[in-house]
Order: C-alpha cells, then sequence, then structure tokens
C-alpha cells in the first residue's frame, strides 16, 4: 500500500512539472489525458486494494521528507510575502510574514525534538471514498480542460496563453490533494495545504486583469488565514502540550477532547477559511472569474473539499462540546444564507459558487455536531456535492462556449438546442435537490441526526434546514424550468460540445446515477465501516425499507422520461395561445390600438428580500459574532484548562 500512496501523490506532480516544458499542442493534450487516465485508474486500483482491510498506517522515514517539507513551506510563504508586495496587497505581506514567522519558529521548536516513530501516511474508508472524489471527478476535469481552454483562448484572444501554467498547476493540486488526505503527520498536511492555497491564487488569477488578481489576492488572504490557525493547533501541541506524538492526527484523535480541543478548533477554524464559509465565503464566489475547469476543481474535487475533509476528520473531538456547536452554528446559517443568496442570481456560476457554499455549510453543521449520524450524513453530502456539481460546472462551461453568455434566462429552451447537454444539466440539477438522488437523502439524515443530538437547541437546527432546504427547491427548479421552456421549436446544434468536453459530461452524468444506484452499498461497505473505527457504536441508520423505496423512486425517474420520449413520437409543438391575439415567432402579440407588444417571461428572483449585499452583510455578522463566541470559549479552555 505504501507503494500506490506514494505513487498518488507523485505521479501527479511528475505530469505536474513535465506540463511546463511541453509545448501547446497535440502531443501535450493527449499526455494530459493519459496522465489524468493513469491518476484515476491509480486511485481505483488503491480502493480496491484496501476495500474492507480498515485503517492502514506506513511510515517512509521522515529524517529527509521533514527537510523537504519545511523548505516548501518556507518558499510558499517568502512567494506569498514577494508577490503580494509586488501588487501592493499589504495585508496579504503581514499574514505571510506572520506565516513565515510561525514556519520558522516550529522549525526551532522542532529542532530540539525527535518525531516518534509512526506512520506518516494512512488510508482507511474516509480517506478511500477522497480519493475517488480526486482521482476520478479531478481526472475528467483535466480531460475537459483539454477541449476548453482550447476554445477558452479562441474566444479571450485578449488573454495570454498561460496552458503550460494552467496543466502544470491542475495536476500540482491533484497531488496536495492526495497529500492531504493520505497525511497522518499534521506538518506535512500543513505543507499540502498550503500548496492548493497557492496553487488556487494562481488559476483563479489565470487571465493576469485586475479583477482576476483582486478575486486571486482575497482567496489567498482567507487561506493564508487559515494557514496561520493551522500553523497555530501545530505549535500549541509542540509548545504547550511537549509531546510530538500529537503531531500525529491519530494520536491527537485518540486523546480526547480535554487535550485536543484547542488545536482541533484551531485547524476547524483553518477549515472553515478553505470551504469558504461565512464571512470567508466572497473568495470562492470571486473565483468565478477562472476558468470554469477551475470552478469545477475548487468546488467539486479539491479546495474547498480539503476544508471540510479536515473538519469531518475531527468531527468526533467537537461532539457534545460548546466549541462543536459554534462550528455548526457556523455552517448552520451558512446553508441558510447562501441558499438565500442563490435565489436573487441570474449568473449560473454564481448559483453553483452559492450552492456549493450552502451544501458545504450544511457538511460542517454535521461534523459540528460529531455523533456518528451526523458524521454519515456529512460524507454523503460530500460524496453527492462532487458529483453533482462538477457535472454542473462543467455543463455550464459547455453552454457558455456555445450561447457566449452564463445567464439562466439566456438558457430558455436550451433543451432544444442543445439536447444532449441539457438533459445532463437536468439530472445534475435532480441530483441536487430531487429523489432518489443522495442530497435529499443526506439532508434528511441530516435533520434526523439535529433532532436526535441537539434536543435543547433541536428545533433552530430543523427551522434552519427545512427554510434552507425550500430556498434551494426554489432556486434549482427555476433554473429547471428555463431549460426544458420551450416557446417555439429551435434546430439543435450540429456540435455541442467538444469531444473531450462530451466525453467529460456523459462519464460524470453516469457517476452520478451510478452514486444513486450503490447508495446503500457506499453506506454499508465504507461509512459504516468508518464509523465503526470511530470507536462507537453505530446506529441504523438505513432500514431495508428505505432501500426499497429508493429502488421505486430510481425506476420511476428513470422511466418517466422514457415513456415521455416514447408517447412523443409523431406529436407536434402547438403554437401559444395569447387570448386570441395574433403572435409572432418571438411571442409577441398584437394589443390593443394595433401596437405590438413584447412578450417578457422570466424568472422571479425577488432582490429585494434575496439581494446578494444585503444577505451576505446578514451572514458576516452573524459569523463573526459566533466566530467571537468560539474564541471566548478557547481562552477559557486554555486559562482555565476545562472544555466547553
Amino acid at each position: 500500500m505504501l507503494d500506490m500512496l506514494c505513487f498518488l501523490i507523485l505521479f501527479p506532480l511528475i505530469a505536474a512539472l513535465l506540463m511546463l516544458i511541453l509545448p501547446n499542442g497535440n502531443a501535450r493534450d493527449i499526455i494530459v489525458k493519459i496522465a489524468a487516465l493513469i491518476t484515476a485508474a491509480g486511485s481505483v486500483y488503491l480502493f480496491v486494494e484496501t476495500f474492507g482491510k480498515g485503517i492502514r498506517y506506513v511510515s517512509i522515514g521522515s529524517g529527509t521528507v521533514d527537510l523537504i517539507v519545511f523548505v516548501a513551506e518556507l518558499v510558499i510563504a517568502l512567494f506569498i510575502i514577494a508577490i503580494s508586495l509586488k501588487f501592493r496587497k499589504y495585508i496579504v505581506t503581514v499574514l505571510g510574514a506572520i506565516q513565515l514567522a510561525f514556519v520558522l519558529y516550529l522549525e526551532y521548536l522542532m529542532h530540539s525534538g525527535v518525531l516518534p516513530a509512526a506512520g506518516e501516511l494512512f488510508a482507511d474508508e474516509f480517506s478511500m471514498i477522497m480519493t475517488l472524489i480526486i482521482g476520478l471527478i479531478g481526472g475528467i476535469i483535466c480531460v475537459y480542460s483539454v477541449g476548453y481552454m482550447r476554445g477558452y483562448h479562441e474566444m479571450h484572444k485578449d488573454v495570454k496563453d498561460h496552458r503550460k501554467l494552467f496543466f502544470f498547476l491542475i495536476f500540482l493540486f491533484l497531488s496536495a490533494m492526495y497529500g492531504v488526505v493520505y497525511s497522518n503527520n499534521l506538518v506535512w498536511l500543513l505543507m499540502f495545504w498550503e500548496i492548493t492555497s497557492l496553487c488556487s491564487f494562481l488559476l483563479i488569477g489565470y487571465a493576469r486583469d485586475e479583477l482576476s488578481w483582486n478575486n486571486a489576492f482575497r482567496a489567498l488572504m482567507f487561506n493564508v488565514l487559515g494557514g496561520i490557525a493551522f500553523s497555530a493547533a501545530i505549535l500549541y501541541i509542540v509548545a504547550v502540550l511537549g509531546d510530538f506524538g500529537y503531531l500525529f492526527m491519530d494520536k491527537l484523535l485518540a486523546s480526547g477532547s480535554a487535550v485536543a480541543i484547542i488545536p482541533a478548533a484551531l485547524i476547524g477554524f483553518a477549515g472553515l477559511t478553505k470551504s469558504a464559509q461565512y464571512p470567508f465565503s466572497s473568495w470562492l464566489v470571486g473565483a468565478m472569474v477562472a476558468p470554469t475547469p477551475v470552478s469545477a476543481l475548487l468546488h467539486s474535487s479539491t479546495m474547498v473539499k480539503a476544508g471540510v475533509y479536515i473538519i469531518v476528520r475531527f468531527a468526533p473531538i467537537y461532539e457534545m462540546t460548546y466549541t462543536g456547536m459554534a462550528l455548526s452554528l457556523v455552517g448552520a446559517f451558512t446553508f441558510l444564507i447562501a441558499s438565500a443568496v442563490a435565489i436573487g442570481q441570474s449568473n449560473a456560476k454564481k448559483v453553483l459558487a452559492y450552492s456549493t457554499i450552502a451544501n458545504l455549510g450544511l457538511v460542517v453543521a454535521c461534523a459540528g455536531i460529531g455523533t456518528e449520524a451526523a458524521i454519515w450524513a456529512a460524507i454523503l453530502l460530500i460524496i453527492f456535492h462532487a458529483v453533482a456539481k462538477s457535472l454542473l460546472f462543467l455543463s455550464v462551461g459547455s453552454v457558455e462556449h456555445q450561447k457566449h453568455s452564463r445567464d439562466i434566462e439566456d438558457m430558455t429552451g436550451l433543451i432544444s438546442e442543445m439536447p444532449k447537454v441539457s438533459v445532463m444539466m437536468l439530472i445534475g440539477i435532480a441530483g441536487m435537490f430531487l429523489a432518489p438522488f443522495g442530497m435529499l437523502i443526506s439532508k434528511w439524515a441530516a435533520i434526523v441526526a439535529f433532532i436526535d443530538a441537539m434536543k435543547p437547541f433541536g428545533a433552530i437546527y430543523i427551522m434552519i434546514i427545512a427554510f434552507g432546504s425550500a430556498l434551494t427547491v426554489f432556486f434549482w427548479t427555476k433554473w429547471m424550468g428555463k431549460l426544458i421552456e420551450v416557446r417555439h421549436p429551435k434546430s439543435p446544434l450540429a456540435r455541442e460540445a467538444t469531444p473531450q468536453e462530451m466525453f467529460s459530461l456523459y462519464f460524470l452524468t453516469t457517476l452520478t446515477v451510478l452514486a444513486t444506484i450503490f447508495f446503500p452499498l457506499i453506506s454499508y461497505d465504507l461509512i459504516m465501516p468508518y464509523l465503526e473505527s470511530l470507536g462507537s457504536a453505530v446506529p441504523v441508520l438505513l432500514s431495508s425499507g428505505d432501500i426499497i423505496t429508493m429502488f421505486i423512486m430510481t425506476v420511476t425517474i428513470v422511466l418517466l422520461p422514457l415513456s415521455m420520449a416514447y408517447f412523443s413520437n409523431g406529436r407536434t409543438i402547438k403554437g401559444q395561445y395569447m387570448s386570441g391575439r395574433p403572435v409572432d415567432a418571438e411571442l409577441n402579440f398584437a394589443g390593443s390600438l394595433g401596437r405590438t407588444m413584447k412578450t417578457d417571461i422570466s424568472n422571479y428572483y425577488i432582490e429585494e428580500y434575496f439581494g446578494e449585499e444585503m444577505n451576505c452583510r446578514y451572514g458576516i455578522i452573524i459569523s463573526v459574532l459566533i466566530l467571537a463566541v468560539l474564541a471566548a470559549i478557547l481562552v477559557y479552555t486554555f486559562t482555565s484548562g476545562a472544555v466547553l
């Protein structure tokens, strides 16, 4: 297993370095596809190899690697300081300097100590779930990028071609994400964590214009802030606890909340910044200026998933503590407010961005509760969000290439012009909120977990989840309606997307459906064994009756479109009836006094209630107050030694 763990970390890194020297052209495109295929195949092989074997630790000897990790963290901190000074982003400079000071001081403290012999890398059921998400979804995004980036530069001739750097960063991103999910050593984990922050900064700023750089630096500022919190957690372990064994995640988790609550809370704060929870959500919305594959990568398989991954890892520490409740409340209010903001957006990528922020908020809410049922729901949310959201982002990218717009209103009747892409978009949207897709089941599981675990405050959580879920139904159904609204027949496009794009969309659509069909196996064979490894009795979370009901729903949702296609053969689309008035092809009709009246059909956005600026302001205020309470809890815990 050691060989495969090292392979999955090192192979994308080697592929990334290769991308820097290969010129643009067919040869480089072929190598990108091969590298993506090998990465995905390696992920599947490791999954099969470790399936059913529980948690396994491996040691590679930390002497030389520790030196490499220190040098890498030093280079990252110096790069952040240098580039922020160049662009006069002095807040980022200060944060980078603090990060550098932490790195140097940590190296000084650790120089006199010796890390115990332990497994620096590990793999269990949860890390294998993340492995498949990174390998399969990350790999297919690489394949999609080949055709997309060629079209991107044909459309944006003013943007300098940086595709060498683009593919280098994409594969480096995947390498770092494997490092995040396999690292048992927190110092190594921090290094991989910082690499993802640096990659996201450079990818968001791909266009190299003022807007891109501003959004890239905002992302970097929040992520460096989280990195400082992560570094502070490690410094606390070394300087205060004085036990170098706690630098390994397994021992820290086994120590219990009395020892681990402060570092776990600091790492949880870092997770909030990376997963774009309020008040840090603006960086993920700003990241929409990047090319679509970057958005898909940040939202589905990497970056934000690193944030919720680490919070879910430490969920057992948060259980039944006020620290966990504070994190949970931040996630819950993020879910509610981001869902509300999404209603007021007509920009498809913004809808997807706020939907991502909302769903990650629900994951954080579950992880903060920390019970087995809540962790079960959190992992399910991660899985189904990854597959459905990557499908939607890539679909929107293909539509944008054809329509030269990402506005939902411009997607009216897309089912006629781009029928294949539209059907896949509809499946992706259905995957986010309709039965029997897993997101709906996961939300139901979250509600059950909140009722069972938070009895004094359960009503508050239930109202937040219920209202937030209702808001998600609103903005998803609005979008679905525009896709299937046919005012008059249109001829399908001869080519809806490039072959690479279509292959990627077909693959992700299949993955979304398969994840739903095999949902019970995912639960029983992956999530439940992970929960059992946490050492507590696992309640029955999915009965046989639930499985039968889901099977019936799956069959129904497949038969419905097939039956509609069968019974619609030979039928014609009738013209619209406008109260007997003459109507032209654009549905304009003859009004009073012979005037031609323009027909205007659009969605409700209700911006006076669901405006972005107003609601985001509420989200920031509420979350800052909650985090202030969390800071007070940590200070009290540090000074008194009592865990709250």
